[in-house]
């Protein structure tokens, strides 16, 4: 039991830590979105003082930025919570989940969500979470 909840606790700082490199990593595309609007509010920018073009791809610019932004702080906000629920033993399910889907972020993250499911596939570990009890 005492190697569990130390594996647990390591796991949630991990979790921390790719939970902060997410939200850094899903920051960048700011300067799109920032770009995006000077488009959009400037149609000369594009053309370098012309006539403006057919098409300005300014929305495009600020849709994809702030889509890519919400996605990763979401990610991020979800593994934060997923390393608090490891360290206090709750929220199973949602650590679970939250390891296949960390899965996808090559490569620290196919790391990080294959040792969490291998420690949560533990039966020790889902009976310190809770999980298969009745009643």
């Amino acid at each position: 039991m005492e190697k569990d909840l130390s594996e647990l606790n390591l796991l949630s700082i991990f979790h921390f830590v790719m939970a902060g490199l997410t939200a850094v990593t899903g920051s960048i595309p700011i300067v799109h979105v920032l770009l995006g609007l000077k488009m959009v509010s400037d149609p000369s920018f594009l053309s370098g003082g012309g006539p403006a073009p057919p098409f300005n791809p300014g929305w495009l610019f600020v849709g994809v930025g702030a889509l890519i932004i919400l996605v990763s702080w979401t990610l991020a906000f979800l593994l934060l919570l997923s390393g608090l629920s490891l360290r206090s033993q709750r929220r199973y399910w949602l650590c679970f989940v939250l390891g296949c889907i960390v899965c996808l972020n090559v490569p620290l993250g196919t790391t990080l969500g294959i040792f969490t499911l291998l420690v949560l596939s533990r039966p020790s570990v889902k009976a310190l979470f809770g999980v298969g009890r009745v009643g």
